[in-house]
């Protein structure tokens, strides 16, 4: 836990002072996921919901059961969610995941070089990718009352797609 701390620390001092801008190309990334290679590219038409999590972070363990259910209702409308975990022992990870299951693609980053490019400061972290591959939103945390909000910006998004 600690070396995935100091970690983080030095994505968010190595990144620049301002995150990613509406309406910028969201930076690719090809990483190795659970299920072989996750690659932003071969997600272009569809609405891509990209979740930076950790094993220690606590409100991961409750936005995982809300991107679940994201997925579950819009999978079939054009949406796909990725998560991108940065622990730097992929056990830690994996424990997580055992507990907490993932009903969407799930991907490795150990040296944070995603959340560098992304220019992320926190997490759970969130970027929601037009399927033209550009930014739409950025949002950093996740609470209880960011469910519907956030799932209404899916929606709003879902329905420009069509």
């Amino acid at each position: 836990m600690k070396s995935i701390a100091l970690l983080f620390a030095a994505v968010a001092a190595a990144s620049p002072a301002f995150a990613l801008e509406k309406g910028a190309a969201a930076p690719q990334f090809d990483l190795q996921g659970l299920e072989g290679a996750v690659k932003l590219a071969k997600l272009q038409g569809k609405l891509v919901y990209v979740d930076f999590w950790a094993s220690w972070c606590g409100p991961c363990r409750q936005s995982f059961p809300w991107m679940n259910e994201m997925q579950a209702k819009y999978g079939a409308k054009g949406l796909q969610i990725v998560g991108i975990n940065l622990d730097a022992n992929s056990a830690d990870a994996r424990q997580f995941l055992a507990a907490t299951p993932a009903r969407f693609s799930i991907a490795f980053d150990p040296q944070g070089a995603t959340p560098r490019n992304y220019g992320i400061k926190g997490m759970p972290s969130s970027v929601l990718i037009g399927p033209d591959g550009k930014v739409l939103l950025e949002h950093s945390g996740f609470r209880e009352a960011d469910r519907a909000d956030l799932e209404a910006k899916i929606q709003t998004a879902l329905g420009a797609v069509k």
